[in-house]
């Protein structure tokens, strides 16, 4: 009911095409733990993954890849637990936009997006 926003299309296809996969551990349990989220539904988490081209001289750089989906302009926080130290917006390639440091904040990144922007960000936790 509604538009694809409201009915929440764009996660229901994620979850339809990208299924979560249980598999079989010990039976101790653990603590639920999220390694990112994002505040707001309009932006897809859609990539973490180790830095390119120079990932051999930087194990601890990530890139998260993420996309407003809604066709609005929108301020979203992305959290996450791991220790960060340093934060850039890099272009899709990779490299570190010129003033394009990020400052981390108790509550996490401040990202701002127009309708359907891409953005790429290089993350550099303390090892």
């Amino acid at each position: 009911a509604g538009s694809f926003q409201e009915a929440g299309v764009i996660q229901q296809a994620y979850n339809l095409n990208f299924p979560l996969h249980v598999v079989s551990a010990s039976s101790a349990q653990c603590p639920a733990w999220s390694a990112f989220s994002v505040s707001s539904p309009a932006i897809v988490l859609d990539t973490v993954k180790q830095a390119g081209a120079g990932a051999e001289d930087r194990p601890e750089a990530l890139v998260v890849r993420l996309y407003e989906a809604h066709g609005s302009t929108v301020t979203a926080w992305l959290q996450t637990s791991l220790p960060i130290k340093e934060a850039m917006l890099c272009d899709l390639l990779e490299r570190p936009a010129v003033q394009g440091r990020l400052p981390l904040e108790q509550r996490g990144l401040r990202l701002s997006f127009t309708p359907f922007r891409v953005l790429s960000i290089l993350l550099v936790w303390s090892c």
